[in-house]
Formats: structure tokens, sequence, C-alpha cells
């Protein structure tokens, strides 16, 4: 569709860190849990967070480069 928008890199990246952050708490909350240990759930859950934050932002950019499913429209120039 003509003037779709398509999200910037910084965009992309307050995305993929709110979405860190929820699963940040979610993860120490479940590492707790199953250790019963705030220091091994702690560590679990920045560990993940680490990993995911950086599998979701370089996921994010591959797929915005990929044309495939999208209708014509206006291309951000941030994504360039």
């Amino acid at each position: 569709m003509k003037g779709d928008i398509v999200d910037t890199k910084t965009r992309l990246l307050a995305k993929s860190l709110t979405w860190q952050l929820s699963g940040l708490v979610s993860m120490a909350v479940i590492g707790y849990v199953f250790t019963g240990s705030v220091a091994a759930g702690g560590g679990i859950a920045v560990a993940g967070a680490v990993l995911g934050f950086l599998s979701y932002f370089l996921h994010e950019m591959a797929w915005s480069r990929i044309t495939w499913g999208r209708a014509a429209g206006r291309v951000d120039q941030d994504l360039g």
C-alpha cells in the first residue's frame, strides 16, 4: 500500500530493549523458582537477555531487508 511506514533502526532498538526487559524479569523469576537462588536466577536471566536481544535485533534487521510479503510503499531512509 502506498504510504506504508517502515520501522527505523532507533524504533527497532527501542522495541528490542523493552521486549528484552520484560524477558529479563520473566527469566529471573523462572530462574529463581527453579534454582532457589537470586544470584543464579539473575545470572541466567542476564545471559538469556543479552543473547535474546542480539538475536532479536539481528533477526529484525535481516527481515527489514527482505522484500517478500511486503506491499509497495515508502521505504524509510534510516533503514538504508
